[in-house]
């Protein structure tokens, strides 16, 4: 099947429940062939704090609903030490099927990153959503997640923690909402990374989900 992209299966509605049911029905790319399901965004319909990963792992293909794997649960601790309430924010996925592959002879699902053609295939379903959520701050988790929404240039090592905007160019972010943006490392990068630096880049991680909040602060949590 030739990518089409997901636009023609992303419904006119700023309701997340419809939109969900929807995005199990895309077919935009072919990664609805090996997945489980489609795991959609979840959390707050009027959260001010959205955050973005790259796409479901294996447990959240299961479980159809987005970090609640190993990274997950980093997150959920990181949030933690950071001050930001997880019940409160958006959770979800530039990428909304599980992209793997499996070990020769096993049954393990291996992750593989998402192509650029497969995260441009899915963007409209994020695009949907933050015009749905209409955040104050965006938290990118991860290069995937950032050059989902900031274009292929950008460098999350050259601008992770800064509060940045998303660009003017309405044909790479056709969104409604213009919020605040902060780019960081995926937890999974900090589960992955050398024992002996975790605690270090974990650290790193929870200071730019502090910087996330001060822009919150900032601009007045909704009510």
């Amino acid at each position: 099947m030739a990518t089409r992209g997901a636009q023609d299966f992303v419904p006119e509605s700023a309701d997340l429940r419809t939109l969900a049911a929807a995005a199990d029905g895309c077919r935009g790319c072919d990664l609805f062939r090996d997945a489980t399901q489609a795991v959609f965004g979840d959390g707050p319909a009027g959260a001010a704090m959205v955050l973005v990963g790259e796409q479901p792992g294996d447990r959240e293909d299961t479980a159809g609903q987005p970090f609640v794997g190993p990274a997950g649960r980093l997150l959920d601790k990181a949030l933690v030490s950071a001050g930001v309430d997880r019940e409160a924010v958006y959770l979800t996925n530039a990428v909304k099927h599980f992209k793997f592959s499996r070990a020769a002879g096993g049954k393990r699902r291996i992750h593989q990153t998402p192509t650029r053609t497969e995260v441009v295939s899915c963007r409209p379903w994020l695009f949907a959503e933050l015009d749905a959520v209409d955040p104050d701050v965006v938290v990118l988790l991860g290069a995937t997640a950032a050059k989902a929404l900031m274009g292929n240039a950008f460098r999350l090592t050259a601008h992770r923690g800064e509060a940045l905007e998303l660009p003017e160019d309405a044909d790479l972010t056709p969104l409604h909402a213009r919020p605040h943006v902060v780019a960081t490392t995926h937890p999974s990068a900090v589960l992955r990374g050398p024992a002996e630096r975790r605690q270090e880049a974990f650290d790193a991680l929870v200071a730019d989900l502090r910087a996330a909040a001060r822009l919150l602060d900032n601009r007045g949590a909704r009510t």
